[in-house]
């Protein structure tokens, strides 16, 4: 399942929530913020939560025939693959890399947390948005120990985790809001395919499509060369964000090109020397009166 963030850039689009954090409230209650007045609704809502009912269309995916299996199967020997290192580095006194340290840091309850939400995932059709306690019903686990294992999971890749909030009823004017359940999306991190064996990891691709799309970038490249502006620009037109410097960048030409018109056009016969109006005034009173000598 790939990766996909939300509160970064969404921008884009997509950022992927961070742990650790305090919490802050958006939205008159009994509760209090930080300089010690009471929150407009009294609930807290976590930084970097995106409103429910706004972005799991395109959050959630549904997991291939199979794919949640070689997931729980691959963390399960990062799991073993984490305790080897610790030994090596214990008994051995073998320097680990940081990739090699985030993998010692896998613990059997986050696999088995993990194993839950891939169960969820394959029968919800990949929409998982458990809450803490049925996590912590579900494995057996403390509610402290899930909390931990989420974020060691989400540390290595294997998860990405998006808080959510929800527009709730309440007395007087405004909105209020409310935290709710996270939504995860699993999937299978790039630094653990190294340890694993080869039949568990992806499988490569042929060497002729490798040549065949290093053929066809060499000939956009080409392409791309031979455009003028105006047409590369159309080219690159994706997304809002590239139409709209695409249509600042075409008024920046456009405002460009006014001067230099303005500047190759034939010159009027008042634009050639024109002479200053003061001066003009001065000889033309000299022309019209002219001094008489004293007597």
């Amino acid at each position: 399942m790939g990766t996909l963030a939300f509160g970064e850039a969404m921008a884009g689009a997509l950022g992927i929530a961070t742990g650790g954090r305090k919490p802050r409230s958006v939205g008159s209650g009994g509760g209090k913020s930080r300089s010690g007045a009471p929150h407009p609704t009294g609930a807290p809502v976590l930084r970097d939560s995106v409103e429910a009912g706004t972005f799991e269309h395109r959050f959630f995916i549904n997991p291939a025939k199979g794919e949640t299996d070689r997931l729980l199967r691959a963390a399960r020997r990062i799991l073993d693959a984490g305790r080897q290192l610790r030994r090596e580095a214990r008994c051995d006194g073998r320097i680990l890399t940081s990739a090699e340290q985030l993998l010692t840091t896998l613990t059997a309850a986050s696999v088995r947390v993990l194993e839950e939400i891939l169960t969820l995932s394959r029968l919800n059709r990949g929409r998982v948005f458990p809450s803490y306690d049925y996590l912590a019903d579900a494995t057996s686990l403390g509610r402290a120990t899930v909390a931990r294992a989420l974020r060691i999971l989400e540390n290595i890749g294997f998860l990405v985790r998006q808080r959510r909030f929800r527009r709730v009823e309440g007395d007087g004017p405004g909105p209020r809001y409310a935290q709710t359940s996270n939504v995860y999306r699993a999937f299978l991190p790039d630094i653990v395919q190294h340890y694993l064996p080869r039949w568990m990891r992806p499988a490569p691709l042929p060497d002729d499509q490798v040549q065949r799309e290093a053929d066809r970038q060499e000939d956009m490249a080409v392409m791309r060369a031979t455009l003028c502006p105006q047409e590369w620009r159309k080219a690159m037109e994706k997304g809002q964000l590239a139409k709209l410097l695409a249509r600042i960048e075409a008024a920046l030409d456009a405002r460009d090109a006014v001067p230099s018109a303005i500047n190759n056009s034939p010159k009027r016969e008042s634009q050639i020397g024109p002479q200053p109006l003061y001066e003009s005034y001065n000889q033309g009173n000299q022309q019209a009166w002219p001094h008489r000598p004293r007597r």
